[in-house]
C-alpha cells in the first residue's frame, strides 16, 4: 500500500533458499481508485476510495493497495519488484574482473537474452559493447572474464582522473521478440564499482564569522544573528536548515495487521509537533556553532543538536563552499524509532531541475533500494513527486553523492559527506500529511528541502510485518556532513 513495500530483496532471499516455499504471488495488481472530478469552478480529477461517496461503512484507501495506480502506470514498487525476482542474477566482481550469470529458470537457458555493458566515470559514458556469455542451464551459473574493452575503458578513465566513481553495469535483454515484449526489453542487470574516488579530503581552509547588525556571516552565507538561521549563500535566498525528524505517515506507517500501527507511537510521542529551539549561536574565528532542542511540549524526551558551520577561504571555480556538521544526541526515555534523521529547508520556487549523482532514477528507501542504479540522473521537482492516491513520504532518493537544484535564481549544489537521501517537494511535509487526495497539494512558491541521514523503513505492515531490524532507526547519538555551493 502507498510507498513501500519494503523488504522484498529479504522476502525473495528466503524463497530462494528453500526450495518447498512458493511465493511472490502479486496481491493486489492495481489500485482500484475511481476516477472522479471535484465540484469546483476548475474541476480537478481525482481518484476516490473509501468514504469519498458519502457511505457510511468504508475502508478508507485500502482499495489503493496495488502494483499499478488506478490509470494503469507502474509505481515504484512494481519497479522494485521487477529487479527483485528477476529470472538471472548477474554478479560483478571488481577483484576477480569476473561476471557471473545465475539462470533462475526452472526449465529455459540463459540462450534467449543478449547481454551488454557500459562503463560510466561519474555516471558519463567512457564505454559500451556486448558481452559473450555461454547459454546457462536452468539452475546453473556460468561466469565470464569482462572483455578487454572493459578494462580499457577502466584505464582511460584512470588516467584521466576525474575524481569520480567509475562503474560497470552489465544488462541482460531479449535478443528476439517475445510473445510478451519486443528484442532488447531489459530482463535483468548488475552494478560494481570499479574504481573509487580518491579518499585524500580536499583542503578546506575555514575563514572566521563575522558579527554584522542583524546577522552573522561567514564567508559567502548569511545567518540570522537570533536564530542561527541560514537565510542566504552567495545570491540565493534560503530558509534552514533545521534538524527534521517528522514525515508524512506511509500506509504502512498507518496500518498494522497485527498490532498498533507505528504512526500511533510516533503521534504519541509528540514527532508531528517537535518544537526548535535555539540554545545558542556562536561565531568564532572558525565559523558559527548553533545549538539547539528538538521536543515536543510536555515530552519528557528530546533530541540535543550542534551545527557546526564553516566556509572555504576562496571561491572554488566561482563557486563558495559551505560545510554543515550536525551532530545529534538523544536525551530522554526514547522508546520508538524516527521517522526520519536529518535537516529540512526551503529556497523560492514552484519547480526547479535537479540533478544528482547517485541511485536512481526513481524513488528508493533503505529497505526498497534494488531497483536504483548507481548513475547521473536528470528530472524535474514536479517529476520526482508521486502520484500515490492517498498522498504520503515519497519521492526520496537514497544515498546521493551530489545533486544540483536549479531555479532562475540561481543553482544550490548539495554534496554529501559521503552520502545524504535527498528529498524536493513544491510543498511541506506538514501539507502533505495533511492531504487526503492529490487535488489537495498546491505549491506553496516554496521548494522544500530534505537532506536526511536516514529513514525509518517502509516495511509493509499494512499487510505484513513492519521493516526489518537493520531498517528501523533508533534514536542514537548520529553526525553527518552536508556542504553546500551556488554559481548563477
Amino acid at each position: 500500500m502507498g510507498t513501500g513495500p519494503g523488504g522484498l530483496s529479504e522476502y525473495q532471499q528466503v524463497i530462494e533458499a528453500h526450495p518447498r516455499l512458493a511465493g511472490g504471488f502479486i496481491w493486489e495488481w492495481i489500485d482500484h481508485g475511481i476516477a472522479r472530478l471535484t465540484g469546483q469552478e476548475e474541476p480537478h480529477s481525482f481518484y476516490a476510495y473509501g468514504g469519498d461517496f458519502g457511505e457510511e461503512i468504508h475502508d478508507g484507501n485500502f482499495v489503493a493497495d496495488g502494483l499499478l495506480f488506478p490509470d494503469r502506470t507502474p509505481s515504484p514498487g512494481l519497479i522494485e519488484y521487477k529487479k527483485v525476482i528477476e529470472p538471472v542474477r548477474i554478479r560483478i566482481d571488481p577483484a576477480t574482473r569476473q561476471i557471473s550469470v545465475r539462470n533462475l529458470h526452472h526449465v529455459r537457458d540463459s540462450g534467449y537474452l543478449e547481454f551488454r555493458w557500459t562503463v560510466e566515470d561519474g555516471g558519463n559514458p567512457v564505454g559500451s559493447g556486448g558481452l559473450t556469455v555461454p547459454a546457462t542451464a536452468p539452475d546453473a551459473t556460468t561466469s565470464v572474464a569482462w572483455p578487454a574493452d572493459v578494462t580499457a575503458a577502466l584505464e582511460a578513465a584512470r588516467a584521466k582522473d576525474s575524481g569520480h566513481e567509475v562503474w560497470l553495469t552489465v544488462t541482460a535483454v531479449l535478443a528476439a521478440d517475445e510473445t510478451w515484449a519486443g528484442a532488447g526489453h531489459e530482463i535483468a542487470w548488475a552494478q560494481g564499482r570499479i574504481a573509487a574516488p580518491p579518499v585524500s579530503p580536499v583542503p578546506f581552509a575555514t575563514v572566521p564569522a563575522i558579527a554584522h547588525d542583524g546577522f552573522i556571516a561567514v564567508g559567502p552565507a548569511r545567518f540570522d544573528a537570533r536564530s542561527g538561521m541560514l537565510t542566504r549563500l552567495g545570491d540565493l535566498e534560503l530558509d534552514g536548515p533545521m534538524l527534521d525528524v517528522w514525515r508524512a505517515p506511509i500506509d504502512n506507517d498507518l496500518l498494522n495487521a497485527t498490532g498498533a500501527p507505528q504512526a500511533a507511537a510516533w503521534l504519541a510521542a509528540g514527532l508531528h509537533r517537535m518544537r526548535h529551539d535555539v540554545l545558542g549561536v556562536e561565531p568564532d574565528a572558525s565559523g558559527l556553532t548553533v545549538t539547539a532542542r528538538l521536543a515536543a511540549a510536555g515530552s519528557s524526551c528530546g533530541l540535543g543538536v550542534v551545527y557546526r558551520w564553516t566556509a572555504c577561504d576562496t571561491p572554488d571555480a566561482g563557486r563558495s563552499r559551505l560545510r554543515l556538521e550536525t551532530v545529534v544526541t538523544p536525551d530522554g526515555p526514547w522508546a520508538v524509532p524516527l521517522p526520519r534523521l536529518g535537516v529540512a529547508m526551503s529556497l523560492p520556487g514552484a519547480d526547479a531541475d535537479v540533478e544528482w549523482f547517485g541511485p536512481g532514477p526513481g524513488e528508493a528507501y533503505r529497505d526498497s533500494r534494488a531497483a536504483a542504479r548507481v548513475g547521473r540522473h536528470r528530472s524535474t521537482v514536479s517529476a520526482m513527486q508521486i502520484p500515490q492516491v492517498r498522498p504520503q513520504e515519497n519521492g526520496n532518493r537514497h544515498q546521493v553523492r551530489r545533486a544540483t537544484i536549479t531555479t532562475p535564481d540561481g543553482a544550490l549544489l548539495i554534496t554529501g559527506d559521503p552520502v545524504i537521501d535527498l528529498t524536493v517537494r513544491p510543498w511541506s511535509t506538514e501539507a502533505l500529511a495533511a492531504a487526503s487526495h492529490q487535488h489537495d497539494l498546491v505549491r506553496d512558491g516554496r521548494l522544500h528541502l530534505h537532506l536526511d541521514h536516514a529513514h525509518h523503513g517502509l516495511g509493509s505492515a499494512a499487510c505484513g510485518p513492519g521493516p526489518l531490524a537493520p531498517a528501523v532507526l533508533a534514536a542514537v547519538t548520529t553526525a553527518f556532513v552536508v556542504e553546500f555551493a551556488t554559481s548563477r
